[in-house]
Formats: C-alpha cells, structure tokens, sequence
C-alpha cells in the first residue's frame, strides 16, 4: 500500500502529547515543529489518524514541498506536484487556508489564487480539458510557508477535529475539546483517581476524560472530507477503522469524575453534551459554587479552566476568584491542582508557587498551565490494599 507523509497540526506548547499518541497508533515520526507533526502512513492511516487522535486538529496529506521566493515559482512548484495522482476529474479543489511565515510572498489571497491557477493548468494537461465541472468529492487544500519554503497539503479532516460532535451549546469561554484532552494527557490521571473540574462550563474536561477512561475514540460519532476519496482511501478501511474504534470502547467502568458550575444553566448544557458523547453515566454534574469544593477522599485531581478576566468588568474579580482557588487547594491538600489561565497573577492570589508551569497557545492567546503538585498516593498491592 502506497505511504504518504502526513502532517497533524496541534496547539503550541503540546506537541510531544500529540507525537506520544502517533507512536502509539503505531506510525513513524518523521519531524516535530512548533504546532506541528509529521508522519508516515498508508491510506489506513489517514482513517485511523482521524478517527483516534485526541490531540491533533485535522490531519493533512502532504502532497509536495519546495523553494519559491517569487509568485512565478510558487507557480511552477505547485504546477509540478502531480494533483492527477489525487484529485480526479470531477474533484472540487481549492486553497481553504494559506499561511505565511518570515517569507518573501506573504499574501494569502494571492498565494491562494495563484496555487488554484497551477492545478488547474496540471489538470487541464493531464485530463485533456479546458474546464472542470468540480461536482465531486471536495479537495480542500491548506499552504504554509515558512522561510520560503511551501509545503502544500491535502485537508482530510474536512472540520477541525475538535469538533467530535457531542458539543452543539458551549459557555461563555469554552475550552477545544482538543486542548482539554492534550491537557488531561500531559497528567498521570488515570480513571482509577477522582477527577473534579470545578468551572466545568458546558462539560469539555470531564467528557474528554470520561472519553478517555472509557476507550472511546474522539472520532467515532463524525464524518470526514476523505471518507470520499474512494480515488486513494477504500471505503471499506473507514467501516474497519470503526469497528476497531467500536470495539474499544469500554463504559462498563466505575471511575469518579465529576463536574460543577455556579451556572445552573450551562450545568444542563454539559449533561446535554455528555449524553450525546455516550458518557453521561459515568459524570456527575452538579449546580455547585466554589467555595463547595470538597471531597472526603484523598489523591483526586482538580483540572480546570477557571475565568481568564478577558471582559474588563471581570478583571476585578479575578484576585478573588483565585484566592477563593487558593483555599479550596488548601482544603484539598493531598490532591493535585492543573489550571489552564492567561492571568499572570494566578500563583500570586492563589497564594502557592506552581511546582511546573507550561506555556501554551490557546489560539492566539498566550495562557499558562499551572500544575501543583500533591503527594503521590501509596503503592497498592497485588490485593489492591495500600502498602504503608
């Protein structure tokens, strides 16, 4: 079977989470950039990327690189890849997105234009046509330069992979569900330890983990651009790469995750999202303030995205907020904390120094991970008792 290179795009700041879930799909890296991935893979790759990835925002068929400093060599290097090998006659292409980085052409539109103009001049040679009715399976194509040099890439993905489909309501400053599963992995979580997110909003950390505890791949409730691409990927391996997908998936599981929200409302939203994920059983949603935060057993976890303060009439209330943080720490004192923030006076109110701190892009936005760190629970023997 005939082996593409394939690029994954994530947030800044997680690639290794991504390149961690790669290897263990089984594929080989070929090189990691700032917010990006590359790998090689067949035509059952790009269904099983799509389908099991957590971390990655869409995945994306390399179709060539080159050199090109001027509109005429962007011309000539996109004119060269040989698009016959994979958009068929009635194939519709286009550039969705083009992206430019310390080069000499910097325009979107017209790299975007140009790059239509080449494939276009490739096709009408190699079909024999003047004119392409384009009813077909859709060709999304994405361009990137970065110190002139292009890499041009097929979208299979078609919408981001961040939507999974179970999130149709968010709150007011939702998390990607992407981000949200990218941090939960960057902790030793497991779904034998409590899991509480106190600013839960419409439910994005508690449904990735459960999604997580229960084996259930991201991508098994949506559909993808390639599924039509019967030219390069058979249908039948997306129905196997579901049925291996389907065939994970475990909910016969006890784990204790829990989700609350001063919002009554969006409280509701997030048990609407979680049931559409198939995880509403194993989440407890609650209409809870902060200053309820408590649990009687030790070693849990809180990961959450509390309110960054990006209206000016809540900036007032952030060194409040993160005080009241601060003491919910203190009352959970075995436990350890992770909180996704852009306020860069959240150790400050929350009255602790973060033990690791990470930076992060969420979009353009810079935010930090803070991670305070509890002690480790004791080691359990072959019985499951606690060993002292």
């Amino acid at each position: 079977m005939k082996t593409y290179e394939l690029i994954a795009p994530c947030h800044f700041g997680l690639e290794a989470v991504l390149k961690k879930e790669i290897y263990e799909l089984g594929y080989e890296i070929t090189k990691v950039e700032d917010g990006r991935v590359t790998f090689e893979g067949d035509a059952e790759a790009v269904c099983r990327a799509n389908i099991f990835l957590r971390t990655a925002e869409r995945v994306l068929l390399k179709a060539g690189q080159f050199h090109a400093e001027t509109f005429e060599e962007l011309f000539q290097g996109v004119k060269s890849i040989p698009w016959e090998n994979y958009i068929p006659e009635k194939g519709k292409f286009w550039v969705t997105k083009a992206s430019s980085i310390k080069s000499k052409l910097f325009s979107p539109s017209d790299i975007q234009s140009i790059a239509k103009k080449a494939m276009v001049e490739r096709l009408k040679q190699k079909y024999h046509r003047e004119w392409f009715e384009e009813n077909g399976a859709h060709y999304p194509l994405r361009i990137f330069l970065m110190k002139d040099e292009v890499t041009v890439a097929i979208d299979t993905s078609g919408e981001s992979l961040h939507k999974r489909g179970y999130r149709t309501l968010a709150g007011r400053a939702p998390i990607t569900e992407t981000l949200a599963a990218a941090l939960i992995l960057l902790t030793p979580w497991k779904r034998d330890r409590i899991l509480v997110d106190p600013f839960c909003g419409s439910g994005t950390f508690p449904i990735e983990a459960a999604m997580i505890a229960a084996n259930i791949a991201p991508g098994l409730n949506r559909s993808f651009t390639a599924e039509n691409w019967t030219n390069i990927i058979e249908r039948q391996l997306w129905y196997e790469t579901v049925k291996e997908a389907a065939d994970l998936v475990n909910t016969d599981i006890t784990v204790d995750i829990q989700g609350y929200d001063i919002d009554a409302d969006i409280v509701k939203v997030a048990r609407d999202n979680a049931r559409r994920a198939g995880v509403e059983q194993l989440i407890h949603f609650q209409h809870r303030p902060l200053n309820q935060l408590n649990h009687p057993k030790k070693y849990g976890f809180v990961i959450t995205n509390p309110p960054y303060g990006e209206r000016l009439e809540e900036k007032e209330a952030l060194p409040g907020l993160y005080s009241e943080i601060g003491e919910a720490l203190l009352r959970l004192d075995s436990w350890s904390a992770y909180l996704i923030t852009s306020y860069e006076d959240a150790e400050r109110y929350i009255g602790r120094k973060a033990d690791k701190n990470r930076k992060i892009y969420n979009g353009m936005l810079k935010t930090y991970f803070y991670q305070f760190l509890g002690p480790k629970p004791p080691r359990r023997d072959h019985a499951g008792k606690n060993q002292n």
